[in-house]
């Protein structure tokens, strides 16, 4: 059974495409436990949209303030419960998306990676291909490993940057999973094809 956290290195690096990918390649169910900021098109909805062979689950929380869930539980008056923040029940592959990068707080005393470690799945770190990506990703995986939690891999989103994502690979010593480009149009159709050709599900498996 293939059940994974996706996270990333910050907010907005593409992990909900990412995720969207890896939901519908697996056919999976998707959740993202907590949405802060419902204006627009949400992540589960990107998600629904992006992969229609997915099955998208209900968010735990709601939260109408853009923020961190923690700032933007306390904004809309909302208390994070830990038993909310549990696994769905559901059978076969489970893809869990991550709000922010992986400190993010969902509470000021609950870190993402701290739920993370709760849930005991092996992790996927997102990242970007732009300049300060080594660091920022270094430390995403240092902060995963340092709660026991195990890194399945990076996926990368860019333009390819050879020498930042052997650095990283390296240095960190977890798989390169592939990198994804910037798709434009974004679509079900282009996020499938990207992802058959760019990212290595045999990793995965």
């Amino acid at each position: 059974m293939t059940r994974h956290i996706v996270t990333g290195t910050d907010t907005d690096v593409g992990k909900t495409v990412f995720a969207a990918g890896l939901s519908q390649a697996l056919k999976a169910s998707y959740w993202k436990p907590a949405q802060a900021g419902l204006e627009g098109e949400t992540d589960s909805q990107a998600v629904a949209r992006l992969a229609p062979d997915a099955s998208v689950l209900p968010e735990a929380y709601r939260l109408e303030t853009p923020c961190s869930p923690h700032e933007a539980a306390r904004v809309d008056g909302v208390q994070i419960d830990d038993a909310a923040l549990a696994l769905p029940p559901v059978e076969g592959p489970l893809v869990v998306e991550g709000a922010g990068g992986v400190l993010v707080p969902y509470r000021e005393d609950l870190l993402a990676a701290d739920l993370f470690a709760r849930w005991g799945l092996p992790a996927i770190v997102v990242a970007r291909t732009t300049l300060g990506t080594i660091s920022h990703t270094l430390l995403s995986i240092e902060a995963l490993r340092v709660r026991g939690i195990a890194v399945a891999g990076v996926a990368f989103i860019g333009e390819e940057e050879t020498v930042a994502e052997g650095a990283i690979t390296r240095i960190a010593q977890v798989p390169h999973l592939g990198r994804l480009p910037r798709l434009a149009p974004l679509d079900a159709d282009a996020l499938a094809a990207a992802f058959a050709t760019h990212i290595r599900m045999d990793l995965l498996a």
